[in-house]
């Protein structure tokens, strides 16, 4: 993958991290600041290592899957993109927001599953992972404290645009995969 289609993949990826922010930002009013850097630093940890976790692990089954390595790039990306597109579509369910280590550490899990394929992804492209993951994770940091931020500020932001986006940016990474 090029530097260009990592860079889309970590916003892409970001997005959910983003809009569960976005979500504490309307709800948090007091030690927004706080909330804000330890909502980012969780979501842009677990984005960081999940890919890295799909790449070493896929390392050890990459012999027997790399002949196949195109069309498993294409399922991965496109099941993620449609899974994308599905979610915007779903109903808003009723959220319990808390900030406590627990909650911190479920928020960073939830939201970096997605990461987790796509580092077995960047495995089979033959990409090394260190500066993947790292992009990824800055920019899931960086895209959870704008969403924070967002949040407190504006109630209606497109989140439902931003989930559809990703989705159809993840099935071209996919697609391309097989070019």
């Amino acid at each position: 993958m090029s530097h260009l289609e990592i860079a889309l993949l970590a916003i892409a990826l970001s997005i959910d991290a983003c809009i569960v922010s976005f979500s504490y930002g309307l709800v948090f009013s007091r030690e927004r600041v706080k909330n804000s850097m330890l909502l980012a630093s969780y979501t842009g940890l677990f984005q960081a290592v999940m890919p890295a976790a799909g790449y070493y692990l896929t390392g050890i089954i990459k012999s027997f899957i790399e002949p196949f390595a195109p069309i498993i790039v294409f399922g991965i990306f496109t099941y993620l993109g449609i899974k994308f597109i599905i979610e915007a579509f779903e109903p808003e369910k009723k959220k319990n927001l808390c900030l406590d280590f627990k909650c911190l550490i479920l928020v960073g899990i939830a939201t970096s599953i997605d990461a987790f394929s796509a580092g077995i992804s960047l495995s089979l492209f033959g990409n090394r992972i260190l500066k993947p993951a790292l992009l990824i994770g800055i920019v899931t940091f960086i895209n959870s404290t704008l969403g924070f931020y967002l949040g407190g500020k504006f109630k209606h932001l497109p989140a439902k645009s931003l989930e559809i986006m990703s989705g159809v940016l993840l099935i071209i990474l996919g697609i391309k995969s097989l070019l």
